[in-house]
């Protein structure tokens, strides 16, 4: 009976003993393969993206985003395979910069149109309106291979020379004049370390509305990667996609130059590496339409951007990723 009694608990003792190596095993190997993957990303700027083309055809060289600024603002328009939606989105915003700078000529502006390895006429459309208003306000960047959206919105972000930066997504799905309202965000913080900022388009206020429309399937998938933001990441800011920032020169300085993850979950890094600068955030309501056309798959994507979230926080946890200084960037 009492060799019986033993023999169970030495089992019990041998199972929590196993269970513990094959834990710490499996730790080591998630570290091994952050590590090893974390490697894999190519972040090397090619040659042809360092040039952009004139009204004329002239090719010349972006400036670089460690330079002075030059201009009050810089619209960077990630876009892949966007030859149908571009042109809705630009015509709005150049409608409202163009109405803006002819109230304040004091007031001036780019819009960088950033093609993301398109395989539609996307470079040809943006084009056409660096013809109509000439390469100091319209430039194309267009990337030689598909980097992602965030890879792309980096690219357009280290060649520009506003002394505010915005992102704005091409489908036009926010108003472009609700870029005043970011801006009065980034206004209504009194204290700016070193001139850092960041003001976050939200669309939370439409959450509610957003439940009604959506499956049950959906809802579950958009509050699963929520607790994913807030667990791993990012707490304070209700929605981290919204693809309307925007940025002091400084604070872009700041967060592009540690930015690794190029394609969904981007917006998430750059807010994670925002508070751990701690670079004051503000979220401010925006209005928000959908847009038909979203390269965004519901499921795929979402598990994408849940496993980037994980990878995020164990990168830098272990040491595969480090918060970067401004010179190691360009």
């Amino acid at each position: 009976m009492f060799t019986g009694i033993w023999m169970m608990d030495f089992s019990l003792y041998d199972f929590l003993q196993y269970s513990l190596i094959l834990a710490l095993i499996a730790l080591l190997l998630v570290v091994v393969f952050v590590h090893v993957s974390a490697k894999m990303i190519d972040q090397t700027r090619h040659e042809k993206e360092k040039h952009f083309l004139t009204a004329d055809g002239k090719e010349e060289s972006f400036p670089s985003l460690m330079d002075p600024p030059s201009l009050e603002l810089s619209v960077v328009v990630p876009s892949y395979n966007e030859e149908l939606r571009l042109p809705v989105m630009m015509d709005e915003a150049m409608e409202y910069l163009e109405k803006r700078q002819k109230k304040n000529p004091s007031f001036t502006y780019e819009v960088i149109v950033v093609d993301d390895g398109s395989k539609d006429k996307t470079t040809e459309v943006a084009m056409k309106y660096t013809k109509k208003y000439g390469a100091q306000k319209v430039r194309v960047l267009t990337l030689v291979k598909n980097r992602g959206k965030g890879g792309a919105v980096k690219m357009g972000t280290l060649s520009s020379r506003g002394r505010l930066i915005l992102m704005a997504d091409a489908d036009g799905a926010t108003k472009f004049a609700d870029i005043e309202k970011v801006e009065e965000g980034l206004e209504s913080i009194t204290e700016k370390p070193d001139n850092m900022v960041i003001s976050c388009g939200s669309r939370a206020h439409l959450e509610e509305d957003s439940v009604a429309q959506r499956s049950l399937f959906r809802t579950f998938l958009m509050y699963g990667f929520h607790f994913l933001v807030w667990f791993f990441c990012v707490r304070g800011i209700k929605d981290t996609q919204c693809g309307f920032k925007l940025f002091t020169r400084e604070a872009a300085l700041k967060t592009f130059s540690s930015l690794h993850v190029e394609r969904w979950a981007f917006d998430v890094e750059l807010l994670f590496i925002a508070q751990c600068f701690d670079i004051p955030v503000v979220e401010v309501a925006v209005n928000w339409t959908e847009i038909e056309g979203s390269k965004l798959v519901p499921f795929w994507s979402w598990l994408q951007m849940g496993r980037d979230l994980v990878f995020i926080r164990l990168r830098y946890l272990t040491g595969a990723w480090r918060l970067e200084s401004e010179r190691k960037t360009q």
